[in-house]
């Protein structure tokens, strides 16, 4: 799909479109060398955006790597393109997860945007106690696929060359489990603790939102048993949606990402 976001490369050449293909392994191709693009990023491309021969874009393999790139020739599914700047992105270090709870309406889904956009590195949906929404069977791995492709499209928006990874379903009892080692922040607005007054210690971060409803307090005490600390984002409760790019905002400054 067409990225609506510029971005610039590490010599300052405009990157107008990202497309991603995670078949490609850029790290292994040089200025000067082809590449082709097929499937349905090219389908796009060529009857959507409708590049032609000349214009310049950018694409990604989703592991680190974007490649500058001028569009040679083109076909219904497919298109040969000339590399004319590589430029390599190691991952992020911590990394930042989000555990988002699933919420009603698409207020889940436009978390999970937002966080892509502002830099997550994996995101995890929670089926929480008070969750309205339910992924139950087959829905489960469809509702996954979904925050996927939201995660795709936010990434190429936001022209990253990391894509973010999006976990199966969890429950509460899995949490503990698949955030082993990291350290774990629950977005609590009665909590004591600011997120503002964190301190970086060098383990991976993990960032837990409750649903609509907040997090039950039988859920706050299993989490906080197992090394989760309660923090605050201020003084005012956010919404499900916002919470979470909220608190990844006040990280990337800790971080020094920003």
């Amino acid at each position: 799909m067409r990225a609506s976001a510029t971005g610039s490369s590490a010599d300052g050449t405009a990157m107008s479109h990202l497309y991603l293909s995670e078949d490609l392994d850029l790290s292994a191709v040089s200025p000067g060398d082809d590449v082709r693009l097929t499937g349905e990023e090219a389908r796009h491309a060529v009857t959507v955006s409708r590049l032609r021969a000349g214009e310049q874009v950018a694409i990604g393999d989703g592991r680190g790597t974007l490649a500058q790139c001028v569009v040679l020739e083109t076909a219904p599914r497919e298109l040969v393109l000339e590399v004319a700047a590589v430029e390599q992105t190691p991952a992020a270090s911590p990394r930042i997860t989000l555990v988002q709870a699933l919420a009603k309406g698409d207020r889940d889904e436009l978390a999970v945007q937002a966080a892509t956009e502002l830099g997550v590195d994996r995101i995890v949906p929670w089926s929480a106690a008070r969750s309205v929404s339910r992924w139950e069977g087959a829905k489960a791995e469809k509702g996954r696929a979904r925050w996927a492709s939201i995660v795709r499209e936010a990434t190429k928006q936001s022209i990253r060359p990391w894509l973010p990874a999006v976990a199966p379903l969890t429950p509460t009892a899995g949490l503990a489990t698949l955030l082993a080692g990291a350290r774990v922040l629950l977005l609590e607005p009665t909590a004591e603790t600011p997120l503002t007054g964190i301190r970086h210690d060098g383990r991976d971060l993990a960032l837990v939102v409750g649903p609509e409803g907040g997090i039950a307090p039988a859920e706050i005490e299993r989490l906080v048993a197992a090394g989760a600390e309660p923090v605050r984002l201020g003084a005012s409760v956010l919404r499900t949606s916002t919470a979470g790019p909220a608190a990844i905002a006040v990280l990337n400054a800790e971080l020094g990402r920003w």
